[in-house]
């Protein structure tokens, strides 16, 4: 049981680690994601302020960080499962979301929920994380990717794997409380996007050169020279 804990303990402590401030400070940035941005250190407010290529290993670390440690209970301990791999993919979600590192602050978990849960259940959470993919492309917001993601994968797992339902159902809550802030943003219509979401049925707009040349300083139709009506000398 003193491995154990010890085990746990480090769980925490590397589910803590904010990779979305350690890999853009590592890489240069000068902007704090804590600061910018929806202010979340996650890797989709990575993603918004550097960059899908600086977001990928932030989103890779995050899913990892959730992965690695059920895989390595399930090792150690195989006489526990599953048991044993839910509390770990639990503790890995909240030392996330609750970062040791960031007082006790961290991001919204999804990555980091999606990795134990892949390790527990993995068809479902496949499906789920292609949901995400889908709608986030479609709409542009990782939040309502997120929960949509996360709502579906109840779903999924309640068809495919009943016996992990109990977890998902527990995930998928943490979700949800985890995103209350976007869910206001969402209702105020003041939530960023993350990538610019596909407009069906229509093509971008694009201004010709003689509106563009046509505009006053500020934008909109530029003002006349003349306010009096020209008249010809010779008339």
């Amino acid at each position: 049981m003193t491995s154990a804990a010890a085990f746990l303990l480090w769980v925490a402590l590397l589910a803590g680690i904010p990779f979305a401030l350690v890999i853009p400070t590592l890489a240069g940035a000068d902007t704090d994601v804590r600061s910018a941005g929806s202010r979340n250190p996650g890797a989709t407010n990575v993603a918004r302020l550097f960059g899908w290529r600086m977001a990928a290993p932030v989103l890779a670390a995050d899913v990892a960080k959730g992965f690695l440690p059920v895989v390595v209970a399930r090792i150690l301990w195989p006489t526990w499962d599953p048991w044993f791999g839910w509390i770990v993919a639990l503790l890995a979600f909240t030392g996330h979301c609750f970062s040791v590192f960031l007082e006790f602050r961290g991001g919204k978990g999804v990555a980091t929920a999606s990795g134990g849960l892949l390790a527990i259940t993995p068809f479902p959470t496949l499906l789920s994380a292609g949901l995400w993919v889908v709608i986030l492309w479609a709409f542009g917001r990782s939040s309502v990717a997120s929960l949509c993601a996360a709502t579906a994968l109840v779903g999924f797992c309640a068809w495919l794997d009943p016996g992990s339902l109990p977890l998902v159902v527990l995930l998928a809550i943490g979700i949800a409380f985890t995103h209350m802030a976007n869910v206001r943003r969402l209702v105020a219509g003041a939530e960023g996007p993350v990538i610019r979401p596909v407009v069906w049925g229509k093509s971008p707009d694009r201004a010709a050169a003689a509106d563009i040349l046509g505009q006053g300083p500020a934008g909109g139709a530029a003002p006349p020279i003349w306010k009096e009506r020209p008249t010809d000398p010779l008339d």
